[in-house]
């Protein structure tokens, strides 16, 4: 959270939006292939779909409407990308999923790698199926020596992923310590690109203590209602009354899945992860899934539902950005909520395309 506040404070959000604009800013609907590749790039540093959402939007949205892009649409990708941050290292979702269910922090942000690609992936192609007619967004094609000059002025942010992954690749810090890494690494740029400021500083430390103290009441909340929940015996026979319905993995995984489609748009993920996590793991173990495997799976699948009214935070700071209606941005944003399903369809009948680079990452 530190670090996607020195990320909006420090310059670094308008150095990586220029560097891809000069790579993709020509092309049909290039603005939405900046929006894609930025909410890439800001995945690996931030963790948060909050903040990258409103750091990509509040330079984009404006953008892209003054080039006569769909307001919806373009306010509906950007939210899409933002929420790629919490299946991409250094996640805050994962992290708080691997300590409520014991889980390899490590084998759970390497295993995200993928998952995230393949989102980005998916949205690329809708995109370019909406915009592959459209001709009136082009920008200028800028001469290699732009581009080179902007990857020059972009290159210490998109360092910071990289020594994220060979760092947690090779053993040199902790999953926990990731952050610390990121958080100073990202100060130091911004200090060293002459954007943070003593005032700044103070607004970014304000931002992240607000946005702590709400995750850290919402977490002290959910934990009294898990432990109620164990109390009740509720996981016992939650397990007993699903092993009636299915011996299939594949389908308690399909089950599993729906319903927490269903729990993501009425809840927090955060919330939803340090509730519905005890409840379920008795019944991962009995049915032998993998926990990271499932931890993966669970967050990107309740990310879904940051994006998914009535309840989707990221959708309504999508809103607030635009000045859209939730009704007219969830019109918008339908697309990429499709693109989306299917590829946790993907996920839930051929596992391996997340469990075989999972393992071999970490």
């Amino acid at each position: 959270m530190l670090t996607g506040e020195i990320m909006k404070h420090g310059g670094i959000s308008e150095r990586i939006i220029n560097f891809a604009t000069s790579m993709v800013g020509h092309i049909k609907g290039g603005l939405g292939y900046v929006a894609i590749i930025s909410g890439l790039i800001f995945a690996g540093l931030s963790g948060s779909a909050v903040a990258d959402t409103v750091a990509l939007g509040a330079i984009l949205i404006p953008m892209m409407v003054s080039k006569k892009y769909d307001a919806a649409r373009s306010t509906g990708l950007i939210c899409a990308a933002g929420i790629i941050s919490v299946v991409i290292p250094p996640s805050i979702p994962m992290i708080i999923y691997g300590i409520t269910a014991g889980a390899s922090i490590t084998k759970l942000f390497m295993g995200g790698t993928i998952p995230g690609l393949l989102m980005v992936a998916g949205l690329w192609f809708v995109w370019k199926i909406l915009y592959r007619n459209n001709d009136s967004s082009l920008e200028r094609k800028q001469s290699r020596k732009e581009r080179w000059n902007a990857f020059k002025k972009a290159f210490w942010p998109l360092l910071l992923p990289v020594i994220i992954i060979v760092g947690l690749r090779g053993g040199i810090f902790t999953p926990t310590e990731a952050g610390v890494v990121a958080a100073i690494y990202a100060g130091l740029v911004s200090v060293a690109y002459k954007e943070l400021t003593l005032a700044k500083l103070r607004e970014v430390f304000i931002g992240t203590i607000k946005t702590t103290s709400m995750v850290m009441f919402v977490a002290a909340a959910a934990m009294i209602s898990a432990f109620a929940i164990t109390v009740a015996q509720i996981p016992t026979e939650l397990v007993q009354t699903i092993k009636g319905l299915t011996d299939s993995p594949t389908i308690l995984m399909l089950i599993i899945m729906l319903f927490l489609l269903l729990v993501g748009c009425v809840m927090d993920l955060i919330p939803a992860v340090l509730i519905f996590v005890p409840v379920l793991l008795p019944l991962l173990r009995a049915y032998n899934i993998d926990i990271a495997y499932f931890g993966i799976m669970m967050v990107i699948n309740l990310s879904i539902g940051l994006i998914t009214p009535p309840v989707g935070t990221v959708l309504y700071v999508g809103s607030g950005i635009s000045k859209l209606g939730i009704g007219k941005l969830s019109k918008g944003i339908s697309p990429f909520l499709l693109i989306y399903a299917i590829i946790m369809l993907l996920m839930v009948f051929f596992p391996d395309v997340v469990i075989v680079p999972m393992n071999w990452l970490s």
